[in-house]
């Protein structure tokens, strides 16, 4: 078949129609990438078009956004060009302004927003940024243009990284940032962060109210806060915005609060430069962390820091991209290659908020290497204090907290959940390969993690899986697992479903692997968290990021986190879930 005939029948296939509307252009995006990674380069002329066709919908899109807008765990996410595009981004921009608009009718937003005055706000404005998505750079636009007629000071960072803003947002004493990602999602979604002055994301306080004035705004089609009578521009064309160099800020952060957290960014970069032993090898997976890397190791040429996929893709060449085992593959052969004892390889999600970490040998998840973080700066940086992690997020943290007689908080999903022990707790993650500590941002930063990551490796002479596995023989090892499912239904009928698991309460039995486990203790703080009599626990909850049921279990034996995966998928079959 000739390529003519081949876009002819892929045009069929995507409904690819004069209007944008009835246009699936992403599943054409995917079926193009097939055929260039099968076929050669000469196809991505037609993913070039394609790209072409969806800019003209994020420009000219006058509908409604096709999934109603909702900020959930970490910010609002939905598909390029049907549910962000320059209207309904404006329009949401315009109900954030409202929230400020209100303070002096609601003073109690204060304490939330962390500004006094809508003048106060506007005199320490936005900061912006977005991640590698494609349309990232217009759709700023929008955000600056309604901003910028609002009176707020736009204070541009382009394409960046969450914790870099975050950090941005403490050193320039911002209001608040807006950073437009949608994280690790596939490359047909988009998103939108807001963090008030805290640099944090949002409390649902705030969330709440910009869901539902985004709906009013989004229902009536107008706002007077949104001018669309001329052609949005990118926020470098513009002189009424204030560029700045988004990494200086974070670098600012971390030395300044070294004292706090013992991490001497400085001294761990000359050692790296001068220690012949030690190999660097990080995945960016074509992410914002690309632009930072080298700048981030402050210049230091040399074969012993090793970058993959560190070019601009939007389409991520059609992976998932999030650190996980699949992806880590090129990392560990990079690092079994390398001739260096000492290796650290890590994977970079596109807005540098999740990064997953493995020695060549060894795969690290933030479930251990949350863990391992708290032991070095409570341990080795003698900090004293408590933990903090999600109550999906292994129990290894908890083992070492309750040996070294520390507190432990555990609540719900989101990293907005650990607000009330930011200055606290000595490290904060969650199961998702998120993580900050204390004296640093209060948002998820891989760049801290890469840090600690190395940090660990030059003061101890050791590789990363030989120290997990000393802390494992002391306190006793953890298996967790997790994983999503798409599930069939949405909203009120999902909740529904989900009450049915309520039967399993304590003193009740599950089968697991053929055995039968009663359950002790039952956590429901965010979905339902079943703890076993021998320790091991699995836990069902919706996501609050995509239209899933995510599962999450730990055993205490590494063969039995097959038999409670295979335990946490027949309850969700039970119940009419998948």
């Amino acid at each position: 078949m000739s390529q003519a005939a081949k876009i002819k029948e892929l045009y069929g296939k995507c409904n690819i129609a004069r209007v944008h509307s009835e246009s699936d252009y992403f599943a054409l995006v995917r079926e193009l990438i097939n055929l260039r990674n099968e076929e050669g380069s000469q196809w991505q002329r037609y993913i070039d078009q394609t790209y072409a066709l969806i800019m003209d919908e994020i420009i000219c899109n006058e509908n409604k956004p096709v999934s109603t807008v909702k900020f959930g765990t970490s910010g609002w996410r939905g598909m390029i060009g049907k549910d962000l595009f320059v209207r309904s981004v404006s329009f949401v921009t315009a109900a954030i302004v409202e929230l400020y608009l209100g303070i002096e009718k609601n003073p109690e937003l204060c304490q939330y927003l962390g500004v006094e005055s809508l003048d106060e706000a506007r005199e320490r404005g936005c900061v912006l940024g977005f991640d590698n998505r494609f349309g990232g750079e217009i759709l700023a636009g929008a955000v600056t243009e309604v901003l910028v007629n609002a009176g707020f000071v736009v204070h541009y960072a382009g394409e960046s990284t969450t914790g870099v803003l975050s950090a941005a947002v403490l050193e320039l004493n911002a209001a608040f940032s807006v950073n437009l990602t949608p994280s690790h999602n596939p490359l047909e979604y988009a998103g939108y962060k807001y963090n008030a002055a805290d640099a944090g994301p949002a409390a649902s306080a705030l969330t709440e109210r910009i869901t539902k004035k985004a709906q009013e705004i989004i229902a009536e089609s107008a706002s007077p806060l949104v001018v669309l009578d001329h052609p949005v521009v990118s926020p470098v064309e513009r002189d009424d915005v204030q560029p700045f160099e988004a990494l200086g800020t974070w670098k600012q952060l971390i030395r300044k609060n070294k004292n706090i957290h013992g991490i001497d960014y400085d001294a761990i970069l000359e050692c790296f430069a001068k220690d012949e032993d030690i190999v660097v090898c990080i995945d960016s997976v074509h992410g914002a962390s690309r632009i930072h890397i080298p700048s981030l190791f402050e210049g230091i040429e040399t074969t012993r820091l090793i970058q993959l996929r560190d070019s601009s893709d939007v389409t991520f060449n059609g992976i998932a991209p999030e650190p996980s085992s699949e992806n880590m593959v090129g990392v560990m052969e990079a690092l079994q290659a390398s001739m260096e004892p000492l290796k650290i390889g890590a994977i970079i999600d596109p807005d540098g908020d999740r990064i997953r970490f493995t020695d060549g040998n060894v795969e690290i998840s933030m479930n251990q290497f949350g863990a391992m973080a708290y032991h070095f700066l409570h341990e080795v940086k003698e900090k004293k204090g408590m933990v903090a992690k999600t109550v999906a997020t292994s129990n290894l943290a908890n083992r070492l907290a309750d040996v070294f007689g520390e507190e432990i908080y555990e609540p719900r999903v989101g990293f907005k959940e650990f607000k009330p022990v930011i200055g606290k707790a000595l490290v904060y993650f969650e199961e998702s390969d998120g993580i900050s500590i204390i004296g640093h941002t209060p948002e998820k930063d891989a760049y801290i993690g890469l840090m600690l990551a190395l940090d660990m490796v030059i003061s101890r002479r050791q590789s990363l899986g030989d120290y997990l596995a000393e802390i494992e023989e002391q306190f006793g090892a953890y298996y967790p697992e997790r994983d999503g499912l798409p599930v069939r239904v949405q909203g009120q009928d999902l909740k529904s479903a989900l009450a049915q698991l309520e039967k399993y309460d304590v003193g009740a039995s599950i089968k697991v692997g053929g055995n039968e486990q009663q359950i002790s203790q039952v956590i429901d703080i965010d979905g339902r968290k079943m703890i076993f009599e021998d320790g091991s626990w699995l836990m069902i909850r919706p996501s609050g990021t995509e239209p899933k049921v995510r599962f999450y279990v730990e055993s205490r034996t590494k063969s039995g986190t097959a038999a409670l995966v295979e335990a946490a998928r027949s309850m969700l079959d039970e119940i009419g879930l998948i």
